[in-house]
């Protein structure tokens, strides 16, 4: 007759700790994006026309800048603006986007005797504008043990969109728009389209606050 001993502690807590892992990665949650929005004298929809322009030259033409354009168009529409033509619409609106280069975020586990909170890292923005909404925070929830000393390292990516209106006949900016958010994902195809419509959420919003917006995690394959 087979004797049944009981696993040794540093055994069940390995094995304690990866189910813990494999439950988190199951558990897809939605990211928050960032959204700070300004404006001044922006007129209300009565007729006036847009156009959606690069603010970075080398997007003009591009075939991707083009589908993102069409979606900041859409939201525009949708807000009773009017779609014209670049040479003589009444609004330009230029836009921007991308996506940094990633960082680690680094999850220890141990050594604790108890379940608690594990830090994340400071995330600093990328170039071009788009950083200053979020410090240093916590991350997530974990679980430590004496028996274990394990580190987890994921990368992370900060992405975010500007979106700036004027006035084609004085030059005038009547509104300024960003959007930003920390996911795992690095797809510009997946987080401009989110980020869009989480910047004209409630467009045009309160001048200087700050909202966050919850963005869909991405759909795994």
């Amino acid at each position: 007759m087979p004797i049944t001993r009981p696993l040794p502690r540093r055994v069940f807590a390995l094995a304690l700790a990866a189910t813990f892992s494999t439950m988190l990665a199951g558990c897809v949650q939605p990211f928050d994006a960032s959204v700070s929005r300004f404006q001044h004298e922006l007129p209300a929809p009565a007729g006036q026309t847009f156009a959606v322009i690069a603010d970075d030259p080398r997007n003009t033409g591009g075939l991707e800048f083009g589908q993102y354009a069409a979606l900041v168009a859409a939201q525009l529409r949708k807000a009773g603006y009017v779609a014209g033509d670049p040479a003589s619409a009444d609004l330009m609106v230029e836009f921007d986007y991308g996506v940094d280069k990633g960082r680690d975020k680094v999850t220890n586990f141990g050594p604790d005797p108890y379940w608690g909170a594990w830090r994340g890292y400071g995330r600093h923005g990328f170039g071009g504008g788009f950083g200053g909404f979020y410090g240093p925070r916590p991350w997530g929830f974990g679980f430590y043990d004496p028996w274990i000393n394990d580190v987890s390292v994921t990368t992370v990516y900060t992405s975010g969109i500007d979106v700036r209106i004027k006035r084609r006949s004085d030059g005038q900016r009547l509104f300024e728009g960003k959007a930003e958010a920390v996911s795992a994902s690095n797809r510009l195809a997946y987080l401009v389209p989110n980020l869009v419509e989480a910047l004209f959420t409630g467009f045009p919003g309160r001048s200087g606050e700050t909202v966050r917006i919850s963005i869909a995690p991405e759909k795994k394959k």
